[in-house]
């Protein structure tokens, strides 16, 4: 199902911003790509609700263009980087949406810059064993990542039975 211009939250944005996503969105070898992952990466900084709709927004450019962004890896990083900082992993639902966009992107990330997506799970390998006072979904999705990612990207079937099979009671 794809999303429409109107299924982002991009009203806190000045017009011509909103403008400049909506384009984006629609047609984004028509614009410059490099503004608009700044203008994404700026505003997911300072209101870290809208990281998970950054997010969004960056993954249906990259399906619409259908070819690696090139000049939305490193805001990505940046982006995804913020989310594995001691802070944001007390957040759930921080840890859940970094998670998230790692299944969703996370192996084509790695294949354009390796070092920060080493950098990254050291945050996440860290944020796993030293951070106090974890909680045991943001825990669990962290352990999740941490071998999805060492798996080449895959989870083996009983990984994957593990993590996604409901125990009956």
């Amino acid at each position: 199902m794809e999303n429409t211009t109107d299924d982002y939250r991009i009203q806190s944005f000045d017009l011509d911003t909103q403008m400049l996503l909506k384009t984006a969105l629609k047609d984004p070898s028509s614009v410059n790509l490099v503004k608009v992952s700044n203008v994404i990466v700026d505003q997911s900084l300072k209101d870290q609700v809208f990281s998970k709709e950054a997010g969004r927004i960056c993954y249906t450019i990259v399906q619409v263009n259908n070819m690696p962004m090139v000049a939305l890896v490193h805001p990505v990083y940046d982006c995804l980087i913020r989310l594995a900082k001691p802070d944001a992993l007390m957040n759930e639902e921080e840890v859940d949406c970094l998670v998230l966009q790692l299944h969703r992107i996370g192996e084509q990330l790695e294949k354009v810059n390796s070092p920060r997506m080493d950098e990254l799970f050291f945050l996440l390998r860290d944020g796993f064993l030293l951070q106090e006072g974890l909680g045991s979904m943001a825990r669990l999705l962290l352990l999740e990542i941490l071998e999805f990612r060492a798996g080449g990207w895959l989870l083996s079937g009983t990984a994957h039975k593990y993590y996604y099979s409901e125990i009956a009671d």
